[in-house]
């Protein structure tokens, strides 16, 4: 009885300092998330390199850190940097009127009459709608000039942020085998078990992350070469905007481009809208359609619609860190439930009487 007792008070005594120190990291969670990620990510290069240094992991953990910086940081860093200074210029023309987005929908609505009766009919008001897109556009770019702002005030401690990932992702890739060793000794779910979760959580990472971030990069570039060659102003902003939408899968970058070609067709550049049109659906979209069930779907064998659904959940619920969150967790998700059916929930054996009537069945 009494062992019993010093047993549950420990347990409970557990449980509070767990909570605590999941508490304590609340406030690095993205930098912690990342960490993790990114070691997922280049975790097979540290592995290569440590039986190219004959096992000296400090070495090819310093190594793998630097091509993670310049594979990864320094670009990202770069491309975030620029392109909230240019979205800061945007907002400021739209607060001098040089850019008036209601005076687009309103060559939308003159080109296009059937628009208006449509919405007539159906009870909306055009009004409302432009009030909208006005006070949406305004958002956006005030929220872009002040993280213009808050970057300068802030450089400080982005820089530590950074550099406190940077630094976690080096012990990770040095321990990553031991530290994997050490939670799969700790959990009480069964060692089997535990790896088989541990390895679909790695899987499912990596596929998201990379399938993910390809694809962005392409429709994203795709994008901006579009925009600049039909020489519609912000190429730049826009296609970083539509290889941030392009973690929406099966939307995506449409939602920048169909706008910008009925715009195109409205102010009378007829040949414009076509070629954007023709380009986006046929080469971005394309892109979107042949690579993601490839690059995401099979590697984290999960069905398209389960990739769908846990994307726009996880990035509903965690913010842009959800597009590699949701599908974890479906991931994670399946993988419990395939453990429960086998191991668990187990069937009952087929009766003896249907099993004795196989060879009589296969003598007929």
């Amino acid at each position: 009885m009494q062992q019993k007792l010093e047993t549950r008070t420990f347990l409970l005594f557990l449980l509070i300092v767990s909570v605590g120190f999941l508490l304590v990291l609340k406030p690095f969670f993205g930098t912690i998330f990342w960490a993790c990620a990114i070691t997922v990510i280049f975790y097979p290069m540290q592995t290569r390199l440590i039986k190219y240094f004959n096992g000296r992991p400090n070495t090819s953990a310093l190594l793998t850190l630097f091509a993670c910086i310049l594979v990864v940081v320094l670009p990202v860093t770069i491309l975030i940097s620029s392109v909230v200074a240019e979205g800061s210029a945007y907002y400021k023309k739209l607060e001098s009127g040089e850019v008036d987005p209601a005076r687009y929908l309103d060559q939308v609505r003159t080109a296009f009459p059937a628009v208006q009766a449509t919405l007539d009919r159906v009870g909306i008001d055009f009004a409302k709608i432009k009030e909208g897109a006005l006070s949406v556009t305004m958002s956006g770019g005030k929220w872009l000039a002040q993280n213009a702002l808050s970057i300068g005030q802030n450089t400080f401690k982005l820089l530590l942020n950074i550099c406190l990932m940077l630094y976690l992702t080096f012990f990770l890739l040095r321990d990553g085998n031991y530290l994997l060793e050490l939670l799969i000794r700790a959990l009480p779910l069964g060692d089997s078990r535990e790896r088989l979760l541990f390895s679909k959580f790695g899987e499912v990472t990596r596929a998201t992350i990379k399938g993910n971030m390809v694809i962005a990069l392409i429709q994203g570039s795709l994008g901006g070469l579009i925009f600049w060659a039909l020489g519609i102003p912000g190429a730049l902003l826009w296609g970083v905007v539509m290889a941030v939408l392009s973690l929406i899968p099966a939307v995506g970058p449409a939602i920048v481009w169909v706008p910008v070609s009925i715009y195109l067709f409205a102010s009378g550049e007829n040949v414009k809208a076509i070629i954007l049109i023709a380009f986006g659906a046929g080469v971005i979209g394309l892109v979107d359609n042949i690579l993601r069930p490839i690059l995401v779907g099979r590697d984290t064998k999960l069905p398209d619609y389960i990739v769908l659904l846990s994307t726009l959940g996880g990035l509903a619920l965690f913010g842009i860190n959800g597009f590699v969150i949701g599908p974890v967790i479906a991931a994670l998700f399946i993988a419990f439930w395939g453990i429960f059916m086998r191991d668990v929930n187990v069937p009952d054996a087929p009766p003896v009487a249907l099993e004795s009537q196989k060879p009589e069945e296969s003598a007929e």
